[in-house]
């Protein structure tokens, strides 16, 4: 999507097929590094920017940059709403987080698929308390189910509604509710902003000194094609289908409505992964 809108900047070459991941099976490997059949995933890297992507019938893409996996039993629009979600939601807590079991997590945007991703892999592995926020209240529900203890309404101000303060906050709408995101956090604990979904790129006003409580820490996690490959993403998949973690699937389309899909997207209104199957 932002793509779409243009703020992929001077990455995207054009004309370009667009989509920054996808999943399948491999067609052809021209080293044969790869057996024909094999279920592979693959995201960013240059994917639907520098090369075309996850909206074509058949992509090409370098072979160190394609995930293999010995065995996938989930339904194939399960499958593919994990790629760079779980990628993006791993990184996010082990690489930049660093979450450790017993930590209580705050994931403010909670109701994205990144932000549901978080809460169903932190909970599994050992989160003592995970918090999730939503603006809607009708979406509660929606965060218990993948493993939120406690939901908390966002109106802007989050710090003053948490019975506890946390260790870590993955802060996925962006700038506009960072300075109250940092008020959340214990001493010693870690901000992470991953996501911009609130669309504000730019922090205006900006005060370090004022803003940043002493000793908590402010980071940031934008993974690549790399992050993916390192990501457990078969052992992931097996967690799903034990049932022991949930995959937020909002709605699946089909390829000839892209459109309708972008229009669900930027509405933020899919409680879930959006999916394109071919």
């Amino acid at each position: 999507m932002f793509t779409r809108q243009g703020h992929s900047s001077n990455a995207v070459k054009f004309p370009r097929v667009l989509g920054i991941e996808c999943v399948g099976t491999v067609a052809h490997s021209p080293s044969g590094k790869f057996k024909a059949g094999t279920i592979v995933a693959t995201a960013m890297g240059g994917l639907g920017r520098a090369f075309d992507g996850g909206y074509a019938e058949y992509c090409c893409v370098p072979e160190d940059q394609v995930l293999p996996l010995g065995k996938m039993e989930l339904e194939w629009s399960v499958f593919a709403a994990m790629p760079e979600t779980m990628q993006t939601a791993w990184g996010s807590l082990f690489k930049s987080l660093r979450l450790l079991k017993g930590e209580r997590f705050l994931i403010r945007g909670g109701t994205t698929s990144v932000g549901l991703a978080a809460a169903a892999i932190a909970k599994k592995y050992g989160a003592s308390h995970v918090v999730g926020t939503t603006r809607q209240k009708g979406r509660e529900a929606l965060l218990k189910e993948s493993g939120c203890d406690e939901v908390v309404v966002d109106d802007g101000d989050v710090s003053s509604k948490l019975t506890e303060k946390v260790d870590k906050v993955l802060e996925l709408i962006g700038t506009t509710p960072l300075r109250d995101s940092l008020k959340c956090v214990k001493p010693q604990g870690i901000v992470c902003m991953t996501g911009i979904v609130g669309n504000q790129w730019a922090f205006e006003g900006f005060k370090p000194m004022e803003d940043v409580p002493t000793s908590v820490c402010l980071t940031s996690y934008a993974g690549g094609n790399e992050d993916l490959i390192v990501t457990p993403l078969e052992e992931l998949c097996e967690e799903v289908k034990a049932g022991k973690m949930k995959v937020a699937v909002g709605k699946v389309f089909g390829m000839d409505d892209i459109v309708e899909a972008h229009e669900l997207m930027e509405a933020n209104k899919a409680s879930g992964k959006i999916v394109v199957m071919t």
